[in-house]
């Protein structure tokens, strides 16, 4: 995805070194373009959470050259398990590695997230200015320039002005007519942190169900870590508050939760207060008919977050930020085409993996009573028993992206 000769180069500003900002700044430095990454933390943010590609993800790192880099450090995570109180699984169902079809709850191309950061950062370091410790504050635009002005006081003028600075973006704020709620919201809240690994935890990912609508996971992702996930089921005003709250808070209310839940809870509990990291989030996906204002566009979560119950949220950033790149590449001099040919190609995509997100069927793997959790636990036990996830997988004839294409770039 290169430039033609003798088009314009671009001064392009991303805010956000995340997934979606560094694969943009991939694409753009290969097209010509000159790119500066701002990223409001003091050091490349390569924490968090186990994370998958998917259908489309998977094509878009494979065309970044990126696919081998990805695989030497994928999780070994073969699949998922129902548990019970005692850890015994009621019902497994295994990873699809077979090459073909959709990928189950655990995909082949399981990541840390931190792991994933660190290679695009690698593949881009070398030709993106990357700025850490600070932030865009603001900016004003005309019709030849953008103007960012950021947070140590300083500024300066681009051409182009990305948001990439995920679900809960300031600059997407600053587009949007105020007042305007981007977030659609299904009723359910996840904390996720570290604790020590101990002999038990194998390379199968533990779902504990706890009436209440509750419930915990764990997965193993190196020798001597495990990640928590406690999942709650509330529509309340403290719920979704509780996320903006200081960490020590936050997880005053995620133990106050699950205090009575059994399993492990208590060792997963006693280990918040020694994880390298606590987050705490609402599931909500960013809904907006707005993806760009001017020389202003947003990629990635600040754009369209389709929340971790899609399974596409990344491979949803890199195929957003694979396609922004390639109409900027198409049209330097024309930004208003490039733009809008952005919203025109990227938004069937996006209202497709966004669908995949049904809040009934959440809300039917996230039962409140015991009686409904045993149902649950029975029918998925008969449908391993008879191979049907397996089969289902194998045979689908899409993954998750349904059978919308990565397009081909246009410049070569």
């Amino acid at each position: 995805m290169t430039q033609g000769s003798g088009t314009r180069s671009l001064r392009v500003l991303i805010a956000g070194g995340g997934v979606a900002g560094q694969a943009l700044a991939f694409w753009l430095t290969r097209g010509g373009h000159r790119v500066t990454v701002v990223e409001r933390f003091p050091a490349l943010r390569a924490t968090g959470a186990q994370v998958d590609l998917r259908g489309q993800g998977i094509e878009a790192v494979r065309r970044m050259g990126l696919l081998d880099d990805v695989r030497g450090k994928l999780v070994d995570e073969k699949g998922v398990a129902f548990v019970d109180a005692h850890g015994k699984a009621k019902a497994t169902i295994m990873a699809n590695t077979s090459g073909r079809g959709r990928q189950t709850l655990t995909s082949e191309y399981e990541i840390m997230r931190g792991d994933l950061v660190r290679i695009l950062n690698e593949a881009t370091r070398h030709d993106t200015a990357y700025v850490f410790g600070r932030s865009v504050d603001g900016f004003e635009q005309d019709e030849h320039k953008v103007v960012a002005h950021f947070s140590d006081g300083s500024s300066g003028a681009f051409d182009l002005l990305v948001g990439a600075d995920g679900q809960g973006s300031r600059i997407r704020r600053a587009i949007l007519p105020e007042g305007f709620d981007p977030y659609w919201r299904v009723g359910i809240h996840m904390a996720y942190w570290f604790v020590p690994r101990i002999v038990s935890d194998s390379d199968i990912r533990d779902t504990y169900m706890v009436p209440g609508g509750r419930q915990i996971m764990r997965r193993s992702h190196n020798p001597t870590e495990t990640q928590v996930y406690f999942v709650l089921r509330e529509e309340s005003e403290e719920a979704s508050a509780i996320h903006r709250e200081p960490v020590g808070r936050q997880q005053e209310f995620w133990a106050s939760r699950f205090r009575d839940a059994g399993w492990q809870t208590e060792r997963f509990i006693e280990g918040m207060r020694t994880s390298p990291f606590f987050y705490s989030q609402e599931i909500a996906q960013v809904r907006t008919d707005t993806w760009s204002k001017g020389r202003v566009v947003l990629a990635g979560d600040a754009a369209h977050c389709a929340s971790p119950y899609s399974g596409m949220g990344i491979s949803g950033g890199l195929v957003g930020a694979y396609v922004l790149a390639d109409e900027l590449n198409r049209h330097p001099d024309d930004l208003p085409t490039a733009l809008a040919n952005y919203d025109t190609v990227l938004r069937p995509f996006v209202n497709h993996i966004q669908a995949e997100v049904n809040p009934r069927l959440l809300r039917l793997g996230m039962p409140m009573t015991r009686r409904a959790i045993d149902a649950f636990q029975a029918v998925t036990a008969l449908a391993c028993f008879l191979h049907i996830p397996d089969l289902v997988a194998r045979w689908s004839k899409e993954d998750r992206g349904g059978d919308w294409q990565l397009p081909r770039a246009r410049h070569n």
